[in-house]
């Protein structure tokens, strides 16, 4: 898309997505990109939105998204048209974007199809980075069959179950081919699978390296859902970048993280919403117990990734009806983190994570994704998550919401 017009922000405090300090002046976007910043005139023609002294910071940034999650069922997610799954996921993006992500990055699902029309303009969403379909073993995480059910594995909207090191290869090839950011791979259990223990590992070594292996040779990484601390240690042993969820890590696990420079994304917000709204979107018994496992250790988890040094993302991981309390998840993470600390990690550390060093960030060259919200979130985190609260969203130097 063609973005040749200026746009300013003036009269604004900023946080330019990792200092401690706000600095008052202005921001001037030319061509979707960040021209400069600081006590500046607008230039002739430009956009000019006043911010009245109130904040402006970089766009968010979700680092674990689902466009495709339509329901808690993994089942279902398989099972509809991809027709409907991609309009409902468009959707999804369009409040994301609303909400003031100006990007995400979905680790399981989203296709070429989706993310043209993103970047064709028919659909108005944050930018989107995806991974395709996840890979899971058979009765893995990814694997939505039921015990009894006596059927083939449908999959290929979040999931794909994929065993055996030469598939895998082939797999992660195909996915580079249509696009994909990344790769994502099931990595242990989880709470909507109904087959698979939370904390076993899964994935052999070889398969895990090979994974790894063919994503770096295309200058990308492997991401991998993993709660318990065997499956942490196995994963990132085998090259896996990031955690996703790491709800049950521990002092050692944490260790090796750091020591690897792997990266922990939380997800505080999809356990919580499941525990208070189970019952509106039919979450099966199974699930409901999983999700009591892993619940109350979310924020631990945070707190022994921190002591260890190692870098903390953001991500939401909403399925279903329960996307709406995707901004609630900076209010759980600043139960155990600083206010600076959580707008550092759904900007420039969720940027570290993508590797886009032009997200994330306020400054020249950076990419004019930017939010305005209704007062200072470092003395008043509430201006986040409060949607009552007017808050302005530019994408690409255009005003958007």
């Amino acid at each position: 898309m063609s973005h040749s017009r200026s746009l300013a922000v003036v009269n604004a405090l900023i946080f330019d997505g990792s200092s401690p300090d706000l600095t008052p002046g202005a921001v001037e976007i030319v061509g979707g990109t960040v021209a400069a910043v600081g006590d500046l005139t607008p230039a002739a023609g430009a956009t000019v939105v006043d911010a009245g002294g109130k904040v402006v910071m970089p766009g968010l940034i979700d680092a674990h998204f689902h466009a495709y999650g339509t329901s808690l069922s993994a089942l279902e997610n398989e099972s509809m048209s991809l027709s409907y799954v991609s309009l409902v996921g468009a959707a999804r993006l369009r409040s994301a974007l609303g909400r003031g992500f100006t990007t995400v990055r979905d680790v399981a699902g989203g296709d070429i199809g989706l993310a043209n029309a993103i970047e064709r303009g028919y659909v108005v969403a944050p930018r989107y980075l995806y991974t395709g379909a996840a890979l899971s073993q058979t009765g893995g995480h990814g694997d939505a069959r039921p015990a009894d059910f006596d059927l083939c594995c449908p999959g290929g909207h979040m999931c794909e179950v994929v065993d055996g090191v030469d598939d895998l290869r082939r797999a992660v090839r195909e996915r580079f081919r249509t696009g994909a950011h990344a790769i994502k791979v099931m990595a242990s259990g989880g709470v909507v699978s109904l087959t698979d223990p939370i904390r076993v590992p899964q994935y052999s070594q070889d398969e895990l390296r090979a994974v790894v292996e063919e994503a770096g040779r295309r200058g990308s990484y492997v991401a991998a859902h993993a709660y318990s601390p065997e499956s942490i240690v196995h994963a990132v042993s085998n090259g896996i970048r990031t955690v996703e969820h790491g709800n049950l890590l521990d002092e050692g696990s944490a260790g090796v993280m750091a020591e690897h420079g792997a990266y922990l994304v939380p997800t505080l917000v999809a356990y919580d919403a499941m525990e208070r709204r189970g019952g509106e979107v039919d979450m099966s018994p199974i699930s409901k117990a999983k999700n009591k496992e892993v619940l109350d250790s979310g924020l631990r988890a945070i707190e022994v990734a921190r002591a260890a040094g190692v870098a903390i993302g953001w991500g939401s991981d909403l399925m279903g009806e329960l996307e709406d309390d995707q901004l609630l998840g900076l209010r759980l993470q600043l139960e155990v983190e600083s206010p600076l600390d959580v707008l550092r990690s759904v900007t420039s550390v969720n940027a570290e994570i993508i590797r886009r060093p032009d997200l994330g960030r306020i400054g020249v060259g950076a990419a004019g994704d930017l939010l305005l919200v209704d007062g200072n979130p470092l003395a008043d985190p509430s201006v986040l998550w409060d949607e009552s609260r007017p808050r302005t969203v530019i994408q690409r130097g255009r005003v958007v919401m």
